[in-house]
């Protein structure tokens, strides 16, 4: 039997490590996907090729810690469906993908839905939201990053022209309009080429330290805290780090949803000027902007950009942007001369718009 599976990358509009926090984000999917061909077999391995990265073979019965480097996220797969109670079959995978990696854009989590769906289409993909945690349960406990659910939501419900409303205390997800070309607006994603990753210690310490705000204020997360003048509320946080961290959170919940409000009044001017703030309090308060991330991002708004800022987990990736169509090589080009003079790597750009989520494509 061979299955065919795919799941798209995403981008991050607003709402960066908010979702660990039971807070609000709002990514779309994108139309990059990463697809599976899976052969079942009866053999307890793995044999896996990937487009760029040759073939090797995998133990369908890892442990954690057994696999390392990018075919721990195959075999955390098959651990995390295993703990499920979804043994995996070995067989033969072969992975092809569009969707850039180690860009912030979501490559691991377009690759452990679409294994999900690979791995369970014979038997029943599960519902959504067990999909999500089947595949963060494999990043967190088998690779290793600590990360929330936004990245495998946002692979997982993705629509056309849409971009995703998700409430991580709740876990509701709700589509918003979202196709800025009607209005003459391009999103532009610009990747900096420097170098991204979740499983480093900045990510976790960005996580202890707003747990450690929550429980100052006596609360179980920070989505706790009552809305209204964060900079009052926190001063019972005792670490001033501590205390910009959790302000980024909070004011980034508010900048969400002052973006959805504006997508449904089709008012893009504000989505890009709440875009800016974002960035600038991920680079101010949250600190996981680097320098050459905030120089794209000042680059595309001086050329003339609606706004723009970085998206993903931080310390590299992708900046993304809204700008005019017609200024849309402008800006790019300015970018690209920019990040040259510094002595950065040349930024490469590319357009996007919401695509459609995971889905189990053939089954023969």
């Amino acid at each position: 039997m061979t299955v065919v599976a795919s799941a798209p990358g995403r981008v991050n509009l607003l709402g960066e490590h908010t979702d660990y926090n039971q807070g609000f984000a709002l990514p779309i999917a994108l139309t990059a996907r990463t697809e599976i061909h899976y052969v079942a077999e009866t053999t307890g391995d793995l044999v896996v090729e990937a487009d760029g990265y040759g073939q090797l073979t995998i133990p369908v019965r890892a442990a954690p810690g057994e696999v390392d480097g990018w075919a721990a996220y195959v075999a955390g797969v098959a651990w995390s469906l295993g703990v499920e109670g979804r043994p995996v079959a070995g067989g033969r995978l072969h992975i092809t993908s569009d969707v850039p990696v180690g860009a912030g854009l979501s490559s691991s989590a377009a690759l452990q839905c679409s294994l999900i769906g690979a791995f369970t289409a014979a038997t029943g993909v599960p519902d959504r939201l067990t999909w999500a945690r089947i595949a963060q349960r494999a990043e967190n406990d088998f690779v290793g990053a600590p990360t929330g659910l936004l990245d495998q939501l946002a692979s997982l419900h993705g629509q056309v022209d849409r971009a995703l409303l998700i409430d991580f205390d709740s876990l509701s997800v709700d589509p918003v309009p979202f196709d800025p070309t009607t209005a003459g607006v391009t999103l532009v994603v610009i990747d900096s080429h420097i170098t991204h990753g979740h499983a480093g210690g900045e990510y976790a310490a960005r996580r202890r330290s707003c747990e450690r705000a929550a429980a100052d204020l006596g609360l179980p997360n920070l989505r706790a805290v009552a809305p209204g003048h964060p900079d009052d509320v926190l001063a019972a946080v005792r670490d001033e780090v501590d205390r910009r961290r959790a302000r980024h959170v909070l004011s980034e919940n508010t900048r969400v949803l002052q973006a959805c409000a504006a997508l449904l009044d089709g008012d893009l001017a504000t989505v890009g000027a709440v875009m800016d703030a974002s960035h600038a309090s991920m680079r101010d308060d949250f600190e996981i902007t680097t320098p050459g991330i905030d120089l794209i991002a000042a680059t595309a708004r001086s050329a003339g950009a609606l706004g723009a800022r970085m998206t993903g987990g931080g310390f590299g990736g992708c900046v993304i942007a809204l700008v005019d169509t017609a200024r849309v090589d402008t800006v790019v080009a300015s970018v690209v001369a920019a990040a040259r003079e510094a002595g950065g790597p040349d930024p490469t750009a590319f357009t996007a718009r919401a695509g459609r989520g995971a889905s189990v494509d053939q089954l023969s």
